[in-house]
């Protein structure tokens, strides 16, 4: 708080000190260049109300040097778009060249937006000051606009606020290529279907040109190779005069040669023949499609979630997405929720049945659980959500496009498996096993069994009352009264 009051004072000395100080204010209808006349009373009227200032006074504390009007509500919404992201639109930087720099003024701009004025000062070079006492005065002349802009109406200032809010409004809401979820929900779907379509069809032509060619099954087990050998053989007794050298290693093609030779497979007809190599080619296709799908999910989740692709993937990531129905519905969650997604079923089974709730749903996938050791797949798990939590509100509700937090909390993941890692293999206390050490028990002089050295886990109380029958009746000769001590014992 110190530092704060201390940071107000200084920037009020600086302003105060200031002998000539130029205005920058922005309205809807264009831009306006207000000269300071008298600094002292303009730090005066930062404390009063627009109430209490008359007109007349304020014309000769504020002077307009110069004024650009917007020519129709598409160039101020262009100029605004610009402002928002923080960079200086062209309409602003030709009219201070002309009103600054062309003049050779030197004094500072004060402006009410410190990333317009950072803009200015890496665009144009010039000085430009910012502080929370200008912030009053720039109210007050937004009060007063009307009076101060010589040549802009009341009626039209209202006309071009309304049509900037109605422009503004459009924008936000409009249709962004590259900020649309339902493109990624899709093609991560797409992509989970030809996945299943590609197995069933490979399966289907393994099953069908193995009665052929048996085996080539075994030796080959990648199915894009098979279906490309397929492709380029046809007939088995054609193997040896095709080149596989483009599809297979050298060893593997002389083995693959060798058994075509000595095969136990059926012969096949020309319609057979054809039909297998047009599966084949559908193999193909299927694959070559979902590999552009691939790099396409990859552009878009690099565009969408940034931060949420650099800690999981962006196959982990858009299957999250989907899951959730959008990326919006994503940052709602906490992160609890996000660690087991996908894994609904099984947790209202293990609640129903009062068992062990799962620790990972689709997050598992991602290359940090599962190349995490089995002991600590759950505490990486926890963790892993927690920042993809932080990661997907970074990404939902933030304008800045980098993985900056995503590379962060990748490193902090990272870290944390390596100290998990090494906690669970011994190099660090605080995995120590919490069952006691068996101690031997000690032996006797003669190096025979010792009773006494017996563990009992009965308490004393109990150890009394249940031994032998001859201690008991020991006690009744001895006449002591039981009572107080089997109550206790009951008590206990």
């Amino acid at each position: 708080y110190q530092r704060r009051v201390h940071g107000i004072i200084k920037e009020a000395h600086i302003f105060s000190k200031q002998k000539k100080m130029f205005l920058l204010f922005e309205t809807p209808a264009g831009y306006a260049l207000f000269e300071v006349g008298d600094q002292k009373k303009l730090k005066k009227l930062e404390k009063l109300s627009p109430d209490t200032i008359k007109p007349d006074a304020l014309d000769q504390l504020l002077s307009l040097k110069a004024f650009y009007k917007f020519k129709d509500t598409k160039e101020a919404l262009l100029a605004t778009q610009k402002m928002i992201a923080g960079k200086l639109p062209k309409t602003l930087e030709k009219f201070l060249n002309k009103n600054i720099i062309s003049q050779e003024i030197q004094e500072n701009i004060a402006v009410a937006d410190k990333k317009i004025g950072k803009a200015i000062t890496e665009k144009l070079g010039l000085p430009i000051s910012h502080s929370k006492q200008l912030d009053e005065v720039f109210r007050i002349i937004r009060y007063f606009q009307n009076t101060l802009i010589s040549g802009l109406s009341e009626d039209e200032l209202k006309s071009m606020t309304l049509g900037l809010a109605h422009g503004l409004s459009r924008y936000k809401v409009s249709f962004s290529s590259e900020k649309v979820d339902t493109m990624i929900i899709q093609a991560i779907s797409l992509i989970d279907d030809l996945d299943r379509e590609t197995n069933n069809y490979m399966m289907r032509l393994r099953e069908w040109y193995g009665w052929h060619f048996p085996e080539l099954g075994k030796i080959v087990t990648d199915s894009l190779t098979y279906s490309k050998i397929v492709k380029a053989v046809g007939f088995r007794q054609h193997t040896s005069k095709t080149d596989l050298s483009e599809i297979l290693p050298e060893d593997i093609e002389t083995e693959v040669k060798q058994a075509a030779e000595m095969s136990m497979g059926s012969d096949i007809s020309d319609t057979d023949k054809l039909l297998i190599e047009n599966l084949a080619d559908q193999i193909l296709e299927l694959t070559a499609y979902k590999d552009s799908l691939n790099e396409y999910l990859k552009n878009r989740m690099a565009a969408i979630a940034p931060n949420l692709t650099t800690m999981v993937g962006e196959l982990v990531a858009a299957r999250l997405i989907s899951h959730a129905g959008s990326i919006v519905n994503l940052a709602k969650f906490p992160a609890s929720t996000i660690q087991i997604f996908g894994a609904e079923k099984a947790l209202f089974k293990a609640m129903k049945t009062k068992k062990n709730t799962p620790k990972y749903g689709l997050i598992y996938s991602a290359s940090i659980v599962g190349g995490a050791s089995t002991k600590i797949k759950g505490k990486v798990a926890r963790s892993l959500a927690a920042k993809c939590s932080v990661c997907i509100r970074v990404d939902a509700l933030g304008e800045s496009a980098e993985s900056e937090i995503g590379n962060e909390c990748r490193q902090y993941i990272e870290s944390r498996v390596r100290f998990l890692e090494n906690s669970v293999n011994g190099e660090s206390g605080a995995f120590k096993s919490s069952k006691p050490q068996a101690r031997p028990a000690p032996r006797g002089n003669n190096g025979g069994y010792n009773a006494d050295s017996d563990f009992s886990a009965l308490p004393k109380l109990q150890q009394n009352f249940v031994s032998s029958g001859d201690n008991i009746g020991k006690r009744r000769q001895d006449g002591q009264d039981f009572a107080p001590a089997q109550k206790k014992f009951k008590n206990y």
